[in-house]
């Protein structure tokens, strides 16, 4: 799994003009999965995200978790996290998983996320053509990738 993170002080997403989700303060997290993600894999990336000191303190230090500031969370399925753009000018993106596998994992990784934080979340829609519209507070952007956690 692959997740990019951005620490955000407001967020949305927008499917066929109709908004689906809204947060203020926290993260969008764009997920990404291939076919060898497990759900170690996703209990791992989960648990990084919801205890990454990303937020500041009281001295503006990144030295606080998506927890200790109760902070939302929109997580948007993004199978283009995995793109190849080793040869030619279009990208592919065959190592990304097909609905078969991506969907159940990509709602595993909900619950666990909902698990975590001790909270609902929202989300966009698996597969829809959907318009994030975010204010990315920073900027902090963060890459996460469960090939990479040893």
């Amino acid at each position: 799994m692959k997740a990019v993170i951005q620490r955000v002080s407001q967020a949305s997403v927008t499917i066929i003009g109709k908004k689906v989700a809204s947060i203020n303060d926290g993260l969008v997290v764009l997920l990404g999965i291939v076919n060898e993600d497990v759900s170690e894999d996703i209990s791992w990336l989960s648990n990084k995200i919801v205890n990454m000191r990303i937020f500041p303190d009281a001295e503006g230090v990144m030295n606080k978790s998506l927890l200790d500031i109760n902070g939302d969370v929109i997580i948007v399925s993004q199978f283009t996290l995995h793109a190849n753009t080793k040869k030619g000018n279009r990208p592919s993106y065959i190592k990304a998983a097909k609905p078969d596998v991506a969907i159940p994992l990509y709602e595993s990784f909900i619950k666990q996320m909902e698990l975590d934080l001790g909270k609902s979340i929202q989300t966009g829609e698996f597969g829809a053509d959907m318009q994030v519209a975010l204010i990315n507070d920073g900027p902090v952007t963060i890459i996460i990738d469960t090939k990479n956690k040893d």
